[in-house]
């Protein structure tokens, strides 16, 4: 979840839309969510910074400004002095990308439609689910468009933290992983054509 900043904090900030839907723990009864993203917030000075920000990285955003001034019982004017801009979804242009520079471009679609199932199939959050993206392979439990879907977004969420990292923003500075969920994308596919290789095998014989 989110939160929004002190009460006289002034400046712009991008919080990611929620990709999987929010979930109501059965025993506490609290609402809680597997999607690390919208737990990333960044902090710019201005609107402009924040923008241009989202447009090198090809985010799709929405600005939401700040209420009108409200009359307050003393007489005096109150706003919110945090104005927040809303950055949506773009991980097919980032699936396509990636899956082009790994050479396995002709997987678009596929992983298209794996990412647009993944609301539906209430995907679980990568990093907050596994501890490396190579187990994502080897989970039994998923179907073939669910490891698809949950490894491109873990990538598309390693590309945007390191992007702000590199941005001089420290507070999410840590270690890459975004070749490590690269390399497990491009090894569930050598296991997928691996596995339709023996099957071809065997019908031939």
């Amino acid at each position: 979840m989110t939160t929004s900043g002190k009460a006289r904090t002034k400046g712009w900030r991008l919080v990611f839309e929620r990709r999987t839907a929010p979930f109501i723990e059965p025993l506490m009864g609290y609402t809680g969510g597997d999607d690390t993203l919208t737990q990333v917030e960044l902090s710019f000075p201005t609107l402009q910074s924040a923008i241009r920000y989202a447009e090198r990285q090809g985010l799709t955003y929405m600005v939401q400004t700040p209420p009108p001034r409200q009359k307050t019982g003393n007489g005096r004017s109150q706003r919110a002095d945090e104005k927040q801009a809303y950055v949506g979804k773009s991980t097919h242009a980032f699936s396509d990308a990636t899956l082009d520079r790994l050479g396995l471009a002709a997987l678009q679609e596929t992983y298209g439609r794996a990412l647009d199932g993944a609301v539906n199939r209430n995907d679980p959050s990568g990093p907050e689910s596994w501890t490396t993206p190579m187990k994502v392979i080897s989970d039994p439990k998923l179907t073939l468009e669910a490891k698809r879907a949950i490894l491109m977004n873990w990538a598309w969420t390693e590309y945007l933290i390191d992007q702000a990292t590199n941005e001089g923003m420290p507070e999410n500075d840590r270690p890459s992983r975004l070749y490590e969920v690269e390399q497990a994308l491009l090894a569930l596919e050598r296991e997928v054509a691996d596995d339709r290789d023996d099957s071809d095998t065997r019908k031939a014989a």
